[in-house]
Formats: structure tokens, sequence, C-alpha cells
């Protein structure tokens, strides 16, 4: 299929061998951690990796959205968590839904348990829970949460499946040692809340917990039944800042050209804008301003120091470093998740060759 030089860009490029590693790596951390491994598909919406983290070991994915967990049942997964609190206007969506796979919802109220209920859903629900994140969930220490899962737990077709929370307070982290702290703070309060549930009478039947940034740090995950990290199969500069990775680690990278040059103005103009990095502007605690990093050479390189990607508008990236007109760069995105949703399409590559493309599921 040629090489990335013959490629239009932007293009993103995903390394398979860079994949392949991070995807086994993490498959190993989970069974150190004695945890199973539900990886989410959010991150690079793609069959096909979803697939390489299944052969791998991969106890059932997680989506965030239902139109994520269509498209993975229609090609053959058949354990979907969807990892979103659910509105009760979706109550009939997932029914259909579940009645041909075994799918789990999030609530942290009792509307959509009522809506599933009445609509005669047969799926697993896992209760929302919130360790420190502050975003969605009931805080692990709350009064709602016995009658909540009584409430599921109760129901004639409803399978209460347990406590679900994400530490997404840990990208606010400044070091590894606070990451630390946070995965451990999330796995002791998630383990106090169930057994606070068991003297209630209330059986918890898993602990669903994770990202990237707590599974790179954490100590241990006992009490943890499974984990639920996305980002670790591609990575990205964010990843890189806190210190759960390096820029050699990252399998997704977006290749652009050198379109405008100044040595006036000490600047250079690439053609991947917002529409292809995003506007994510990456950790707070990141030396910038940057919406993205140059890598010097091949990715393997390390990045360079001496050029940013400083702004973006729809199209433009705007470098604070000159470069010559047709320069082609390799650039590691701040957020991998979103520059993966800006396109239709991964470039998969080993080394400068291109062997294949593989579709990003990116509708809603």
């Amino acid at each position: 299929m040629g090489t990335i030089y013959d490629l239009p860009t932007p293009a993103l490029l995903l390394d398979l061998d860079v994949l392949e590693r991070n995807l086994r790596a993490m498959q190993a951390r989970g069974t150190e951690f004695g945890v199973a491994l539900r990886p989410h598909m959010k991150t690079h919406k793609c069959v096909e990796i979803g697939m390489a983290q299944r052969e791998l070991g991969a106890q059932g994915i997680t989506v965030s959205t239902l139109y994520e967990a269509n498209v993975f049942a229609e090609h053959g997964f058949e354990d979907i968590t969807w990892a979103f609190p659910m509105a009760p206007a979706r109550a009939r969506d997932v029914a259909e839904l579940g009645d041909r796979l075994a799918l789990g919802v999030v609530v942290d109220s009792e509307p959509p348990v009522a809506a599933l209920e009445d609509c005669g859903a047969t799926v697993r629900v896992w209760i929302k829970t919130d360790c420190g994140y502050g975003r969605a969930g009931l805080r692990w220490d709350s009064s709602s949460i016995e009658p909540l899962a009584a409430r599921v737990e109760k129901s004639p077709n409803l399978e209460f499946a347990g406590l679900l929370s994400h530490s997404g307070n840990a990208y606010h982290a400044r070091s590894p040692h606070e990451i630390r702290r946070i995965a451990e703070s999330e796995r002791s309060r998630m383990v106090d809340a169930a057994q606070r549930l068991a003297r209630q009478g209330i059986q918890v039947p898993a602990l669903s917990t994770g990202s990237t940034p707590t599974m790179a740090h954490v100590a241990h995950l006992d009490g943890i039944t499974e984990v639920r990290p996305g980002n670790y199969a591609l990575y990205d500069y964010t990843q890189v800042a806190l210190g759960a990775c390096s820029p050699a680690d990252a399998a997704a990278t977006v290749l652009a050209s050198v379109i405008s040059s100044s040595e006036e103005r000490r600047q250079s103009v690439v053609d991947a804008g917002a529409l292809a990095l995003s506007v994510d502007r990456g950790p707070a605690h990141a030396p910038g301003p940057s919406f993205g990093r140059l890598y010097d050479g091949a990715p393997d390189g390390g990045l360079r120091h001496n050029a940013r990607i400083v702004s973006l508008s729809q199209e433009h990236g705007r470098v604070d470093q000159a470069m010559a007109i047709g320069e082609r760069v390799r650039i590691l995105p701040n957020h991998s998740c979103l520059s993966v949703a800006c396109f239709d399409e991964f470039q998969v590559v080993r080394g400068s060759e291109v062997l294949d493309s593989w579709r990003i599921w990116r509708g809603r």
C-alpha cells in the first residue's frame, strides 16, 4: 500500500508494533493484579483493535455510547458495558440491545431503573459511584447507595452488577505519587462501599474501577474485580506528562505537512488543525501553550523541544518555529481519544510502510 510519504495529509497513523506492545503490557498488568481487563473502546472506536484486545484476554469491553455498543455487537462482541449514566429515555434502546447480548448499564438514580423495569429490559445494572472525581455518581459514602442497590437487587428483570467508578481526577494529578494516592483512594472507597452494603444484606457481585494513569501507577487492587482503562492502547501527550508512558509508546500520531513558513515571524503552519488534533490543551501542569508536540524525526527519537503547536484554527496548526515548506512532521496529540474521533480511519503502519486502513466507527 506504499509508505507514509505517499499519504495525503493530515493522516492518522497507527503503529502496529507499538499498539501490540501496549495491549500486551496492559493485559499483563491486569493479570499481575488479579483483575479482569474490560478495555474502553471510546479511545480507538476500532473493531480490529477491540478484537486484538479480546484475543489477548480482555473479558468484555466498555463503550461510551449506544452507537458504539451496537457496532461492536454487530461484530460479535457479546459482553459490553455502556459506562455512561443512562437517560431514562434510552431504556427501550437498551432493552432491545440487552435481548441480543450481555449488556451492562450505569445508573446513579431511580428514574432510569424504573424506565428499564417498565420496558422489561433484562440487563445488568451498575451503580455509578463517585470516589473523588466529582463528575457523576453517588458518593461512596452516600446513604443513597443502599436503597438504590436494594431496588435493583429486588427487580424482577434487572440484575445488580455491582459498583462502578472512574478515577478521572487522576488526569489532574501533578506527579506519579499523587496518581498512586488517587488510585488507592478509589480502591479503598469502593471496597468500603461494598462492605457497607454487605452489612445491610446486599451482596455486591463486582467492583469496576480504573483509568490508564491509575493502572500505570497503582500499587495493588485488592478487592477490585475488573478495570476499564482505554487510552493505554494508543497513549498521547497527556499520558506522557502524567508519567504513564514515554513518547515512544504512542501508537497513534498525526502526520502533517508544513504548508507555510516565515523566518521573520519565527513560525510555520501545518495542515493539522482543530479538526485533526482537537482543542484539548492537555494537562494543566505541562509546559505550554501546546496543542500537540512534534517528534524529532521518527517517534522513537523523542520529542522536539524547540517546536510546539501553539495555536489552532479549523484546519491550521501554528508552530512556533520556521520549518521547510513541504516538510512532513509526526505530531503527538494531547488527547488521542478526541483526535481519533476527528478521522474516518487509521493508516496502519509498521515503520514507514503502510499496511492497511482500519475504520474508526465515530457515529452517534
